[in-house]
């Protein structure tokens, strides 16, 4: 069910939500399957008898409609992908967010110099991390994607016993790959340890002048974060195959922190790519 709070300015929808809204901006009426979610933005007032949009929308709808830079974070952990993102307006900036097995993302306004600092709560970049000594000593590990696959395929059913999990995952790393010590080892430790794995992009530009940036880390815990530089960033759908290279190279939140602001395209880009005044 949508909600909003006018004290703040946020809004809880669904994807279903958004396309009403896109429907009545255009001065269509909405399709038939998209009828009860009509009724359900008329119940909580966004949405007029006759379609009218209520006025708390405009900034909202503005930006979606017109967005200078959209940001969005891909982030799989325990509970499965989830998408998170920034929409970036002229005069206002939006952030969302999922939540795990809820249809709705919360949509919030923020600050624009606070843009970096959103991004990475997006992905709980944190400093201080402490490295464990397993990985200690390793600082960038270069395999294949199948080696990967072969890992995550053979701990899936296994007990949840560390040493169960470890000696399989060994096993299956050692088979699959022709990874040496100390990386073998490092590189189960991280798959052991995994907090999430992101991918952070943002992309910019008019039709046919877009422009991507994109780059992907995975959160290892008490083991750092790891930037994943091959497959390199950004992806297209069947691009990546057991064959594809995959390395790690380790980095400190700090890098990471400059790779997101690294991100954001400068005025002299969106200029160029036609996607500001």
């Amino acid at each position: 069910m949508p909600s909003f709070d006018s004290s703040r300015g946020r809004f809880k929808l669904a994807d279903r939500h958004l396309a009403v809204f896109a429907h009545l901006l255009d001065k269509e009426t909405p399709p038939a399957e998209l009828h009860h979610s009509l009724g359900e933005l008329q119940h909580i007032g966004l949405v007029g008898p006759e379609g009218e949009l209520s006025p708390l929308l405009r900034e909202f709808l503005t930006a979606l409609a017109r967005p200078v830079v959209m940001i969005q974070a891909e982030v799989t952990g325990q509970h499965g992908p989830l998408a998170h993102g920034v929409v970036v307006g002229e005069d206002a900036v939006f952030s969302h967010d999922a939540w795990p097995g809820e249809e709705e993302a919360e949509y919030v306004p923020i600050e624009p110099n606070t843009l970096v600092w959103e991004m990475a709560r997006k992905v709980k970049l944190r400093r201080g991390e402490r490295v464990e000594p397993e990985t200690a000593g390793v600082s960038e590990i270069t395999t294949t994607m199948g080696a990967l696959d072969a890992v995550f395929a053979a701990l899936e059913g296994v007990s949840d016993e560390a040493a169960d999990l470890r000696a399989v995952a060994v096993a299956a790393l050692s088979a699959a790959s022709d990874l040496a010590e100390p990386e073998l080892t490092a590189l189960v430790d991280l798959t052991l340890s995994l907090d999430a794995t992101w991918r952070m992009t943002t992309a910019w530009g008019a039709e046919g002048r877009q422009s991507v940036r994109s780059i992907a880390v995975w959160d290892c815990g008490p083991h750092g974060h790891w930037l994943r530089v091959q497959p390199e960033e950004p992806i297209e759908e069947g691009q990546v195959g057991p064959g594809s290279t995959l390395r790690l190279v380790r980095s400190s939140a700090g890098e990471v922190w400059d790779k997101l602001a690294d991100l954001l395209p400068d005025k002299d880009e969106l200029i160029a790519a036609g996607a500001t005044a």
